[in-house]
């Protein structure tokens, strides 16, 4: 069982992502604050991290060059999760470190094979 840190301001979507994850054997834990993500990301040890682009405090490209430049989420791996679809939204969160990418809304499959795939890589 792996240990997906969810970041979104959007209850509906966290609580979602989160009952995927869950049905999927992971143990989510759900942070709706972009500024309280970095603390809760030190205490649970995430094995991956969901992020959201648009939120209030940290934008998502933000957080995720944080997390990144901290070396113990260095190689952690990033899913920015984001209505944003244009390739400059794109090129900018991998920029940021990101692993990788998924438009909201997003298909179920896509979403899970995503996390799945970047958690056994």
């Amino acid at each position: 069982m792996s240990k997906i840190l969810i970041v979104d301001d959007d209850v509906t979507i966290t609580e979602l992502m989160k009952a995927l994850v869950k049905m999927e054997g992971h143990e989510p834990t759900t942070v709706t604050n972009s500024l309280q993500a970095v603390d809760v990301a030190n205490t649970v040890n995430p094995d991956l991290i969901t992020l959201d682009l648009m939120m209030p405090g940290l934008s998502g490209y933000e957080l995720c060059t944080l997390l990144r430049e901290d070396p113990k989420f260095a190689n952690t791996p990033i899913i920015i999760v984001s209505a944003k679809g244009d390739p400059a939204s794109m090129e900018k969160a991998i920029s940021a470190g990101a692993s990788d990418y998924i438009t909201k809304p997003f298909g179920v499959d896509n979403f899970i094979s995503k996390i799945n795939s970047l958690i056994t890589a």
